[in-house]
């Protein structure tokens, strides 16, 4: 019974860590809101929609640090994510 409950934390564990640990680069330019709110940390549906937005009015983000422009976007957030910004395709 203990070896059920053990297996059982086990498995809630890594699937609540599951979207952090497959989060794959994603391109701010070319991204939908649900895509960026999937595969960004700290951004939801609506801070998702706001990058979208702002990229709509304003033109393609140069670079990571672009982001932080849109509303409730700051470093902390940036740097999270770092590693899974793109700004273009390869």
């Amino acid at each position: 019974m203990l070896r059920r409950f053990r297996r059982l934390c086990c498995l809630i564990a890594f699937g609540a860590a599951a979207p952090v640990l497959f989060a794959g680069p994603v391109n701010i330019n070319t991204a939908d809101a649900e895509t960026l709110a999937t595969e960004l940390t700290g951004v939801g549906p609506a801070l998702a929609a706001a990058i979208v937005e702002y990229r709509e009015q304003n033109g393609a983000f140069q670079n990571a640090e672009s982001l932080m422009r849109v509303s409730g976007i700051g470093a902390r957030i940036i740097e999270m994510n770092r590693s899974n910004i793109l700004v273009s395709d390869a």
